[in-house]
């Protein structure tokens, strides 16, 4: 599986970008991607229809949206972008408006960049390394961040129940590439810390697939504009605001688990 560093180049950083809208945001990191040669100018317009459609759940933490569509004969290979803009938009997001930050997903399928996704979870849920990732003077400075690991304590971890065979727990979003594998990689960095990695898994998927999903779940965890999507599935649907958060992934995962 490739790297963060490498399915995201200095070359497809942009910093202090202008943009009048979200859409102009969204069209930047696209622009980027097809510079790169990851995705086409199709696929920008992917992206931006898939907010039209599903509304802004790309907003997965307050000030930072991962633009990104389905799989797609626009993407040319697996490869990310990163604009930071001049002044912040609107998403039309209830709790993580405005936004300066957009990461961009081109994504060949729903494998190849499961690594890289895993360490852009890791170093954007460490507060220190995620303010100079925000901050950072130049395309270099970001990428050399992008580069590396942070290095914090580890939390306190939770007394282990054994819960017989594994749980499954569900993060959806509206393609299951982009989004809901995010919050899968922060749910089971938490899961990690625990040691419950053995007795819950979690799985990213898709609205429509979800569904068909719910008779193997306990919970399902998503985004505030997913869940209204699903409405009753049967099981808990439980509300995620910062994707990025450990410590908001570990207070769900207790309430889900009465910790």
């Amino acid at each position: 599986m490739a790297a963060l560093n490498e399915i995201l180049p200095a070359e497809a950083v942009l910093l202090d970008a202008p943009a009048g809208n979200w859409r102009e945001a969204v069209r930047r990191a696209g622009d980027l991607m097809v510079a790169t040669g990851a995705a086409t100018d199709t696929y920008t317009a992917e992206m931006i229809e898939n907010v039209e459609r599903n509304g802004p759940y790309i907003v997965i933490a307050p000030g930072l949206a991962f633009a990104h569509a389905r799989p797609s004969p626009a993407v040319l290979g697996t490869g990310m972008s990163w604009v930071r803009l001049a002044e912040p938009v609107e998403f039309g997001h209830e709790t993580n408006d405005p936004v300066g930050l957009v990461v961009g997903l081109a994504a060949k399928d729903a494998s190849e960049h499961t690594a890289a996704m895993g360490a852009l979870a890791r170093l954007l849920a460490d507060p220190d390394t995620a303010r100079a990732l925000r901050e950072a003077p130049t395309p270099r400075a970001v990428h050399a961040l992008l580069s590396g690991e942070p290095q914090g304590a580890r939390p306190r971890q939770a007394a282990v129940r054994d819960t017989g065979d594994p749980h499954k727990i569900l993060t959806v979003c509206g393609n299951g590439v982009g989004t809901s594998l995010f919050l899968k990689q922060t749910l089971e960095g938490v899961l990690d810390r625990w040691g419950w990695s053995r007795y819950v898994t979690v799985e990213a998927t898709d609205t429509i697939s979800a569904k068909g999903k719910v008779n193997e779940a306990v919970a399902i965890l998503t985004s505030r504009e997913v869940a209204r999507m699903l409405g009753d599935v049967g099981i808990p649907v439980k509300v995620v605001e910062d994707f990025t958060s450990a410590a908001e992934a570990d207070r769900v995962l207790r309430d889900t688990y009465d910790v």
